[in-house]
């Protein structure tokens, strides 16, 4: 725990408004993890390869997967600090996208939008993504403890859920920068009119 603790330091100084993507990650099916050096993300069914779309979900009145869930975005910084420099241990979080970018509260509120690489814009949602059993056990009771105080849920330390609005190829090292906020309906509704 203090080791964390110490390491959340280089987590508070990530870049605001314009960072990295460190990594992307297929998810084929559960338990299975594909780290892609190019992905393709689309609006229809989020990260192409991706087993979202058939993900069940407790937050739908249907269990259909929830579209403002499509993407996991977690911060690359607190990955490494969890589990080490190896990318393929990253992985195991289960997110599909890792980033050099302060992904607090504060820096994107649900409705930012975020450019990736020359075309991709994807838009955060305000659907909390919350570490689960298997982030327990795969990064420890800790890490997991972390997550769940109120530095940890203020910087977004699990994460935050994202979906995808124009979708695009995008690779490890693109830049990832947020996008100015764009006055009128939201994304979905702007989007179907």
């Amino acid at each position: 725990m203090d080791e964390i603790m110490e390491g959340l330091h280089l987590v508070r100084r990530s870049p605001r408004g314009v960072g990295t993507l460190a990594l992307a990650v297929r998810r084929p099916a559960v338990d299975a993890r594909e780290v892609l050096s190019l992905a393709e993300l689309d609006p229809d069914v989020g990260l192409v390869g991706d087993t979202w779309s058939q993900r069940p979900s407790s937050r739908t009145a249907d269990r259909s997967p929830h579209p403002d869930m499509q993407l996991n975005v977690i911060n690359a910084r607190f990955v490494e600090l969890i589990a080490g420099p190896d990318r393929d241990a990253w992985a195991l979080a289960g997110d599909q996208l890792y980033v050099d970018l302060d992904l607090s509260i504060d820096a994107l509120p649900a409705g930012s939008r975020l450019a990736i690489g020359d075309r991709a814009v994807i838009e955060v949602t305000d659907q909390p993504h919350n570490g689960c059993a298997k982030f327990a056990a795969r990064f420890g009771r800790d890490a997991h403890k972390i997550v769940w105080t109120e530095e940890g849920q203020r910087l977004r330390l699990r994460g935050l859920n994202a979906r995808v609005l124009i979708g695009a190829t995008i690779g490890t090292g693109n830049t990832i920068r947020q996008l100015p906020a764009v006055p009128g309906p939201p994304a979905n509704e702007a989007l179907t009119t």
